[in-house]
């Protein structure tokens, strides 16, 4: 079994300025003078988690983390329904990401992420191909409708006591039309009552699909502090009723543009939330992308998934390792 490397402390850290009013927050640990690598984390409006580092070696790696618009150390913060979203999308993102790569002097960079990472990696990858080195995926998602119809309704056939509650949390006249947009109004809501328990509710749907997992974890979402919870699910839902401002099928239509970026797609086969169809079909997409699929993990990973990634960010590394 591979083991992460010890924790480590960041050596440069900052809020980066990147317009219409948003600060994001950045760190760089490791190796100054190492390979450049970007983890992009999930959600969307997770946070960058820190023990993210340990994945690195840090005598090969420049690792960079931040945390995208509205979360984790960035400023506003949603959890403050007086902080407006309107300037955050996936093109925000997009731009905030090269923003930070100029700030940084980084002429490429190697992108690890999963889940809504997995989507923001791709979209930026597509839109800036010459600044991409390798990309590691670990739980492969597009957000194309069929895939947020998927996570809010359709697995609900294998879980039909927590989705009709998920259901019926939301007023009647909202139950039988779109889920995410009727959630998405109640984020946004003035009444802070509603908003807690819109919230509450969309995270125990959440969990539901992560409990029901073999290797899954109680309280994976429900269990983050309030503040973080709010963020999270207020910019969850921003982004899935609007399809995360892609069309239909952009990112696997565009898979041509990765041609010659080296990349390993690592899927979780018992994954409920994302099943492995969307890694599949990328991997046929993208000839430079080799697919581990990885029979006991879900979405929240397993010792075995972990193992996936640490031996191929030390493979993407070996070429950087110091004599």
């Amino acid at each position: 079994m591979t083991e992460p490397f010890p924790p480590i402390e960041p050596y440069a850290h900052g809020l980066l300025d990147v317009g219409d009013g948003n600060r994001i927050y950045w760190e760089t640990s490791g190796n100054p003078d190492g390979k450049a690598a970007l983890w992009v984390h999930g959600g969307p409006g997770s946070g960058g988690g820190r023990g993210s580092r340990s994945m690195f070696d840090p005598e090969v790696y420049r690792i960079v983390l931040f945390d995208q618009r509205g979360c984790g150390e960035s400023l506003p913060h949603a959890s403050d329904p007086a902080v407006s979203l309107e300037h955050n999308t996936t093109d925000h993102l997009i731009a905030d990401m090269e923003r930070l790569r100029e700030h940084l002097g980084v002429e490429r960079w190697l992108l690890y992420g999963g889940s809504w990472g997995s989507t923001l990696i791709l979209a930026y990858a597509e839109r800036h191909p010459e600044r991409v080195s390798e990309i590691v995926i670990a739980g492969v998602t597009m957000t194309r409708p069929e895939e947020i119809d998927w996570l809010y309704r359709g697995v609900g056939r294998l879980l039909p006591g927590a989705w009709e509650a998920f259901r019926d949390a939301l007023p009647e006249p909202d139950r039988g039309g779109d889920l995410v947009a009727a959630y998405n109004r109640l984020l946004n809501s003035p009444d802070e009552a509603v908003r807690v328990k819109a919230a509450r509710d969309w995270c125990a749907w959440e969990d539901a699909v992560i409990a029901h997992e073999t290797l899954g974890h109680p309280g994976y979402y429900g269990g983050k502090p309030d503040d973080a919870l709010m963020a999270m699910v207020r910019i969850c839902a921003h982004y899935f009723a609007h399809d995360a401002w892609l069309e239909d099928g952009q990112l696997l239509r565009d898979a041509h543009r990765l041609a010659g970026i080296p990349a390993v797609l690592i899927h979780g086969r018992l994954d409920l939330g994302s099943p492995l169809k969307a890694a599949w079909e990328l991997s046929k997409a993208w000839p430079d992308a080799e697919l581990k699929v990885i029979d006991d993990s879900g979405h929240t990973g397993s010792p075995a998934m972990r193992d996936a990634i640490l031996e191929t960010i030390a493979r993407f590394g070996k070429d950087e390792r110091p004599e």
